[in-house]
């Protein structure tokens, strides 16, 4: 996708990604790993990228868990901080006449990230560009450490909304959009931020451009579920509808995939028809599968086999 910001590229080649990192804990007693960052940063890896993820964990079974997950996968543990007075991430599932409802636990270890250990990690790592989304940010202290950074490192950032329920403030939000570079957001959270509804896809585009002249954003990426996907960028719009999946498993984690490769898109200079096509492709394929992330390097190798060099 075309970069249109005032920042540039040509000092870094890494994404920083930060956030969350937590356990999806099911009635049965099942947890999944997950957290929205850690799903991208996890997608990047199995790309070939090289993503640092700044996020932090509790000393406890479950950061020792995320731990060994990334070193399995070959992520780089630089910045994962360790916390002895939170807990790990942990949402509780709950079913309610057989819908999943969740209770995104308060005050764990990702709330406290701790701004002077995500300076030392990131500063001198040949960062690219930074990642974020809003759930990470509800504590001061992890928001101030995202602050820091923003500011040290004066990289373009890519804001992907998650405004989950007690989840976000309002203001803190409007303050950080007003310098990124990107925005993602899907349909639901548009209507959060405008106030308002939009319905057919030219009152959608109409309400993202108005949401992006707000806040001095050029280029932004509207998620829109069974309907597809919309970019903003370079003052042109594009279209892309979902890529048909086989066998509907769940939804998890849809998002996050979709993000994951417009950034590798972004990062390889892939035009925007492309990156759009294609993250709706990789997204359509975490539909199929359970849980957010692939544990198979293969799939990633063929999708990267697909998509060829070309841009």
């Amino acid at each position: 996708m075309t970069e249109t910001h005032t920042h540039s590229l040509d000092s870094g080649t890494r994404p920083l990604v930060f956030g969350e990192v937590l356990f999806d804990a099911f009635p049965d007693g099942e947890e999944v790993l997950g957290g929205a960052p850690f799903n991208v940063a996890w997608h990047l890896r199995g790309f070939g990228l090289d993503p640092l993820l700044v996020s932090r964990v509790g000393s406890d079974p479950r950061g020792e868990q995320v731990e060994a997950a990334m070193r399995d996968w070959g992520m780089d543990l630089a910045g994962l901080q360790h916390d002895s007075d939170h807990p790990t991430g942990l949402v509780a599932v709950t079913l309610v006449r057989g819908q999943p409802e969740f209770e995104i636990l308060p005050d764990r270890a990702y709330d406290h990230i701790a701004a002077t250990n995500a300076l030392r990690a990131s500063v001198g790592a040949d960062i690219a560009l930074i990642y974020h989304g809003t759930l990470a940010l509800r504590m001061e202290e992890s928001h101030a450490a995202l602050q820091g950074l923003r500011r040290v490192l004066s990289r373009p950032v890519w804001m992907d909304i998650n405004l989950r329920a007690n989840g976000w403030e309002r203001n803190r939000v409007e303050r950080l959009l007003r310098d990124v570079a990107w925005l993602k957001l899907n349909d639901a959270e548009l209507h959060e931020m405008i106030g308002g509804t939009a319905g057919d896809m030219v009152d959608l585009e109409r309400a993202a451009r108005g949401l992006g002249k707000k806040y001095g954003i050029g280029n932004l990426v509207l998620t829109l579920g069974e309907r597809g996907a919309v970019v903003i960028t370079g003052g042109m719009s594009y279209h892309g509808v979902p890529a048909p999946v086989d066998t509907l498993v769940d939804t998890v984690g849809a998002g996050d995939a979709f993000s994951a490769v417009a950034l590798l898109g972004h990062l390889r200079g892939w035009m925007p028809e492309y990156t759009l096509r294609r993250a709706l492709e990789f997204s359509s394929h975490v539909c199929g599968i359970r849980g957010a992330i692939p544990h198979d390097r293969t799939t990633y190798r063929e999708f990267l086999e697909r998509w060829g060099t070309g841009t």
